[in-house]
């Protein structure tokens, strides 16, 4: 059997000295099988890959013999690379092969070449990314799924570990405490639980029968003076995470004092085992490895992961680790990213996690704000009325020689107490926390706070330190208009807490289609609550608060970690891609209205929220399931293209949209295309489902066969063609397949079962379905481009470019973690570079890269056109990119949100391309024209030369229909 031994494009360049100077931290992927999926092969070491349902036993004799063969591997490439052992940090062998090492740049191009290694990853460094949501989720009351599956909350989660890998926890919270005695599941958890808690070095924690280990991870540096050496959190992020997951039931939450509610976790019965990665600085790629490493290893069932990943890489060291933690039968919850609601900010694309959308919940605090002249603008926020009282403009209100800014912002000790005494002031949102407004106003004397979006973005009833209510753009701007007349006032209704509309999609909230399918696979997969949720934070780094309300799809994620280990619990031999199955397939289109969800004022789609709502009770009866294997994972990447070589001459490769997955996506249909799917029967009888579809607008959808007969405990499979009749041409449509047990269907001793197994559909046709963008290098080559028509007559190609590259160098001093698009500037950690795309610019391209600068470097950047924001491009690293379509003039701001360590500035390189039609002389593409029909199969082959070495150069081909552009490839190369 093959397991994930991939060999992803990119690694390290250039030569460096034999004697390390200058050296970072990298991670390296050596050839062969971790323990997680090793299935044998290696002479007298037998496999070590878990059976279905059981965990790998990292202590067997068999693991250990293992392991010391990978070590030796691991020492014997590094010898045949003349790299001295003792530049190896650390070995991996649960979830990846290989090791971590401080290695010049030389030296990672070397190793990168040295037979035994796939893959040399830099570090990266990464971003992270409940009161009323138990109830709201039908985990409480008599009929809820506590009571109902588990007899109670004292039992939801028994015999399951739920691992965080985040900032830590906060030892001393209420959520934390320690379990009552005797515990039922306490011979199943130390059958298969082998972590450790350390303590660490700085405020130390200890563990208990709740938080049963705790490890840290710093080998990336990124702690800072305001950090803790230890799995402490200074920050809240991880301890708000992991109290949502699996924090105890029934804990008073008091925020600023206020009582409001109990707080619990959704699966307050089971364990938590905590591996702090994220620092101050951010999280460290091999940190995170390392700790997902260790988070095997130890035991734990599920794995809660709100950190950023890649948007266009299912190969990044992070989701290789994710894909044999999967293999090895750990559940994989993952936060879907907090850059929406654009189209395609998804992150963490791959099939064996499952990626969570943010949504809100049914708790809501609605507030007012009333003038002197008697308008009234309403909005959310909490806290008692405020009669009227003066009302003042926080960007008048600074302290002499104060910066304006942090004044107009509310940053804490930038108000000024004469100005501010007795008055409601009105603060602009963006920059420093919203609850640190709120405080700054407090301690400069104010009675209550008016926040304001600008731009429009979500509004957040947060617990404030003064009375708050928070509006968006058009009313913040009226009040500061009227703010600014004379004896200008204003009044605050009392916050009222009343049961709303949900759930809706948070304007944050990332979207698909995922990049690194190209569309075939949907993602998010599902959605959770993930504004304002109330769970446990760290006083540290909360004003002293044990509990608070926090925003983002890290709230989500942790709440769909928390629903899988309640699954666990109940079906303790279902696999991570079951326990996916069982939520999607039962997950809700409708909000508590039983109108559409909506993404804001219109309806949203699958691309927001995948395949729905998370529906807790229906998810332990699913009656059918989608399961895939590491084997179909490989077949998967392999038909993306992002992995080729023996592996997929190995394994095979698959149409991405054929993954046997619980959704299904086609991102490129030209004209008709068939995908297949297995079901699996779960319940204990026989059963007999029919086929229900909902065809996307202007599609026809058929199923074969639509009757599916399935005995207990065994499989099916089936086939859905889907064929364009008169859809847009690359749009989304969106439908859905339901399987229904057939009506009346009766069970002896069981009575009727109606199970509803439902899969959205997502699809794009297109006219020309090719590869986006390809990329190569030398002075000379060519690449070969596999091309489906969607249309009968005759297809062109013609070549564009190549193009230089034009180098503008930007330095900056300082870093600007909070860059405001809404008034972009030039200042600290930001620069700015103006240029001009000349008319007839077909593709406009603005690019940094990594390997400009050290590690731990992150840049991002933001093109305007005028005043108008065009593209965003703000990874965790320092590659960053913004492809644009159109000629102009452009404003792109470089931004410098992290340095290295120890660097105070940064020369920033951005490279930028402007290609016009027509080849320039080093690009040719044949043949110029083929023969198309609906669904034909073609080849299109795009050579270059004359390249000058070094130079980064970009072009495209474009395809037509002989009339009209129907699509075209991105082609960049390294000479």
């Amino acid at each position: 059997m093959t397991a994930l031994v991939v060999a992803a494009a990119g690694s390290a360049r250039a030569t460096a000295p034999a004697v390390p100077q200058g050296t970072q931290l990298y991670i390296v992927q050596t050839t062969g099988a971790p323990l997680a999926s090793y299935a044998g092969g290696v002479a007298g070491i037998a496999a070590t890959k878990p059976a279905a349902g059981k965990k790998v036993d990292v202590k067997s004799t068999t693991a250990k013999a293992y392991r010391e063969h990978l070590k030796a591997m691991h020492d014997k490439v590094l010898q045949a690379s003349g790299i001295n052992a003792k530049q190896k940090t650390d070995d991996l062998s649960v979830v990846l092969n290989g090791f971590a090492a401080k290695l010049t740049e030389g030296q990672a191009a070397k190793l990168a070449r040295t037979p035994g290694v796939l893959n040399v990853w830099k570090n990266e460094i990464r971003k992270l990314d409940t009161i009323s949501t138990p109830g709201f989720l039908g985990l409480e009351g008599s009929s809820g799924v506590w009571n109902k599956q588990f007899g109670g909350d004292a039992n939801a989660g028994l015999g399951v570990i739920v691992g965080v890998v985040d900032t830590g926890f906060w030892p001393e919270s209420p959520s934390f405490a320690a379990l009552s005695e005797p515990r039922p599941d306490q011979a199943v958890i130390d059958g298969k639980w082998f972590g450790t808690c350390d303590a660490g070095i700085e405020e130390p924690v200890t563990c208990n029968n709740k938080v049963i280990g705790a490890r840290w991870y710093n080998d990336s540096g990124l702690a800072d003076d305001h950090d803790f050496l230890s799995p402490r959190d200074a920050d809240s992020h991880g301890t708000h995470t992991a109290s949502t997951a699996a924090g105890n039931h029934g804990v008073n939450a008091v925020i600023n004092g206020v009582s409001v509610g109990t707080a619990s976790g959704m699966a307050p019965a089971a364990r938590v085992g905590i591996y702090k990665v994220c620092w101050a600085g951010g999280c460290g790629t091999f940190d995170s490895v390392n700790a997902i490493e260790d988070a095997v290893a130890d035991g734990v069932d599920v794995i809660n992961y709100s950190i950023s990943g890649s948007l266009t890489s299912v190969l990044d060291p992070v989701e290789v680790a994710f894909f044999n933690a999967a293999a090895a039968g750990v559940f994989v919850a993952a936060s879907a990213g907090n850059s929406g609601p654009g189209a395609s900010t998804v992150a963490h694309n791959s099939p064996w996690l499952t990626t969570v959308a943010a949504s809100t919940h049914d708790r809501n605090f609605t507030k007012s704000v009333t003038l002197g002249n008697g308008a009234t603008y309403a909005g959310v926020g909490t806290g008692p009325a405020v009669p009227s009282a003066p009302l003042i403009d926080s960007a008048v209100a600074g302290l002499a020689g104060s910066d304006p800014l942090q004044a107009e912002l509310c940053f804490l000790g930038a108000l000024d107490p004469a100005k501010v005494t007795g008055k409601i002031v009105l603060c602009r949102r963006g920059t420093n926390a919203r609850t640190d407004k709120s405080k700054a106003v407090r301690d400069a004397g104010g009675l209550g706070l008016v926040l304001y979006n600008q731009p429009d973005n979500s509004l957040n009833a947060d617990f404030h330190f003064v009375p708050t209510v928070h509006l968006q753009s058009a009313a913040g701007l009226a009040i500061k208009a009227y703010a600014a007349t004379a004896g200008a006032t204003a009044s605050l209704s009392v916050g009222a807490a009343t049961p709303g509309r949900a759930p809706n999609m948070a304007a944050f909230s990332s979207a698909g289609p995922a990049l690194s399918g190209g569309g075939d696979l949907l993602k998010p997969d599902i959605t959770a609550p993930g504004v304002d949720v109330i769970a446990a934070v760290s006083p540290a780094g909360d004003n002293g608060n044990f509990y608070d309300a926090i925003s983002g799809t890290s709230m989500s994620s942790p709440h769909i970690a928390g629903l899988a280990a309640l699954v666990a619990s109940k079906h303790p031999d279902w696999s991570p891609m079951w326990i996916k199955s069982a939520l999607m397939t039962s997950a809700s289109q409708t909000d508590n209205t039983g109108a559409p969800i909506l993404r804001g004022t219109v309806n949203a789609t699958p691309l927001d929220f995948g395949a729905g709502h998370v529906n807790s009770g229906g998810s332990f009866d699913p009656g059918l399931v989608y399961d895939s294997n590491f084997e179909q994972w490989v077949q998967f990447i392999c038909g993306t293209k992002q992995l080729t070589g023996p592996t997929c001459d190995s394994v095979g490769s698959i149409d991405p949209s054929d993954l046997n997955y619980p959704s299904i996506a086609v991102g490129d249909l030209a004209g008709v295309q068939s995908v297949k799917r297995t079901v699996t029967n779960t319940a204990n009888h026989a059963a007999i489902y029919q086929a229900k579809v909902q065809a996307p607008a202007g599609f026809k959808v058929t199923v074969s066969p639509d009757t599916l007969i399935i005995p207990k405990g065994r499989s099916a499979s089936f086939k859905v063609t889907i064929t364009r009749t008169t859809a847009p041409l690359n749009a989304y449509a969106f439908g859905s397949l339901t399987w229904k047990e057939f009506p009346g269907f009766d069970v002896p001793g069981l009575g009727k079962r109606d199970h509803v197994v439902r899969s959205p559909i997502a699809v794009r046709p297109v006219a020309l379905s090719v590869v986006g963008e390809v990329a190569g290098s030398g002075a000379s080559g060519s690449i070969a481009l596999a091309t489906k028509t969607g249309f009968a007559g005759t297809l062109t190609a013609a070549a564009n470019g190549l193009t230089a590259a034009t180098v503008a160098s930007l330095p900056v001093v300082g870093t600007e973690p909070n860059f405001n698009t809404g008034a972009p500037a030039v200042g600290p950690g930001v620069n700015k570079a103006t240029v001009t795309a000349p008319a007839g610019s077909a593709l406009v391209r603005f690019s940094t890269f990594s390997g400009d600068y050290p590690m731990g470097t992150d840049i991002d950047l933001f093109v305007y056109s005028g005043s108008t924001l065009v593209g965003v491009s703000a990874g965790g690293t320092a590659d960053e990119t913004v492809t644009l379509t159109a000629a102009g003039t452009y404003d792109v701001y470089v931004v410098a949100f992290a340095l290295a360590p120890g660097e105070t500035g940064a020369d920033i390189q951005l490279n930028h391309w402007a290609v016009g039609s027509g080849s320039a002389g080093n690009f040719s593409v044949s043949p110029a024209s083929q023969p198309a029909t609906v669904g034909g199969a073609g080849t299109v082959t795009a050579s270059w030369s004359g390249l000058s070495a070094g130079v980064r150069y970009l072009g495209f081909v474009g395809f037509g229909d002989g009339t009209a552009s129907v699509g075209r490839t991105i082609v960049s190369v390294v000479g």
